[in-house]
Parts: C-alpha cells; sequence; structure tokens
C-alpha cells in the first residue's frame, strides 16, 4: 500500500527546516529500514536504478567509453568524459581510481564491455559503480539524460537502503514526487511489497533524520 503523499511531504518538510543553514548545497536523502528481510540473501538483495521524475537537482557527470560516431555524439550530448578503446588501453590503476571516483555514471558501448570490466571494474566496484552497456545504435542523448537524473536504490550489508531524492533548493513536491518514485520500485521489488518497509526517514546531508509517521 502505497504510503500517504501528506505524510511525506510533512517529514521532508520538518527534515528541510531541521538541516537548512549550511554554506552548500545538501543533499536530500531518503532512508528506508527494512523489515524481514536478510540482505545476505537472493532475495533480500536488492540493486535497481530509478530515473527520478523531478531530477536529481545537481549535475551527475555521466562518462562514455567509446569509438566513432557515438563518441562525437557523447561530446555534443554534454558527456563529463569521453574516452576512446585506445586511451582505455593506457589507463593505470591510478588513473582507474580517479575516473571511477570522478564519474558518476560510466556507459559503455557493449563491445567494450570486457575490456573496461578488466581495467576500470577493479576500481568501479567497489564503489558500487558497475558500467552501463549500450548498443552501438543507442541514443545516447536520450541516455545521459536519464542517467543525469538517475539513482541507485540498493541495499548493502544491513537491511536498510539510502538513496538521495535531490538537493535541498527543490520544491517539497518535487522531492515527494522523487521519493514516491524510489517508493514505488520498492513496492514492486520487496518480497512482501510496502509490508517489508518498516521505517521512512528524510535527512539533509548534515541535518538530522526526521521520521516519516
Amino acid at each position: 500500500m502505497p504510503v500517504d503523499t501528506e505524510k511525506l511531504k510533512a517529514a521532508l518538510s520538518k527534515a528541510l527546516e531541521m538541516g537548512k543553514g549550511r554554506r552548500f548545497k545538501q543533499t536530500v536523502e531518503m532512508v528506508v529500514v527494512l523489515r524481514d528481510i536478510d540482505p545476505k540473501s537472493q532475495a533480500g538483495k536488492l540493486r535497481e536504478t530509478v530515473t527520478l521524475p523531478k531530477g536529481r537537482g545537481k549535475r551527475q557527470k555521466i562518462c562514455v567509453v567509446a569509438d566513432g560516431e557515438l563518441a562525437e555524439k557523447a561530446k555534443s550530448a554534454g558527456a563529463f568524459m569521453v574516452i576512446s578503446s585506445s586511451e582505455l588501453q593506457s589507463i593505470g590503476k591510478k588513473q582507474a581510481k580517479k575516473i571511477a571516483s570522478t564519474c558518476d555514471w560510466v556507459l559503455v558501448r557493449t563491445d567494450l564491455m570486457a575490456q573496461v570490466g578488466r581495467i576500470l571494474g577493479p576500481a568501479l566496484g567497489p564503489r558500487g559503480k558497475p558500467p552501463v552497456p549500450m548498443p552501438p545504435s543507442a541514443d545516447i542523448s536520450t541516455l545521459i539524460k536519464r542517467y543525469e537524473n538517475s539513482v541507485v536504490v540498493r541495499t548493502k550489508e544491513q537491511p536498510q537502503l539510502s538513496v538521495a531524492i535531490g538537493t535541498e533548493d527543490m520544491s517539497v513536491e518535487d522531492l515527494t514526487a522523487n521519493a514516491s518514485s524510489v517508493l514505488s520500485l520498492l513496492e514492486s521489488k520487496l518480497p512482501a511489497g510496502m509490508g517489508n518497509v518498516d521505517r521512512i526517514l528524510f535527512k539533509t546531508t548534515m541535518g538530522p533524520a526526521v521520521e516519516v509517521l
């Protein structure tokens, strides 16, 4: 059963109010505590990508590994970084770590996935940023826009997850819409849907957590 939108708004408003006053634009996070879920079991492992309908509130750095026309289209579409197959071969461990820490998403032409997995994979994996395969015929402009507004929803070692749903300068209505999209995904992916959700909390980067009541 979906969470009442007004309750989400109320908790978000309080979290924004209690967290304000920092000298930088804070991220707004939603923390979902789960019940009757073993995160170590196959059923309890969750890793999904959600495109937030109202955006992230800040630009995500999309990096693309491709050659030829696809690479040129990626540059025109505003990719933060474009890496060719020849450049990929010269990347060492130190540079791979820098790329992994800088890029929010790495989109890779399908035929280059094996090379990326070998060269960038050891740096991307621990940061929870697996490369995203894309066919040579992909509409790269659409893909870049989608991933600029996407977040990963995943459980780790504990039965809970934390996901960025925007920034503090966004409206409560937009943040609520983004939160609802994430909750809709959880409802469809968890074994018992929203029955597996124990608590929902919101917080800004430096602010206290506020529970949805």
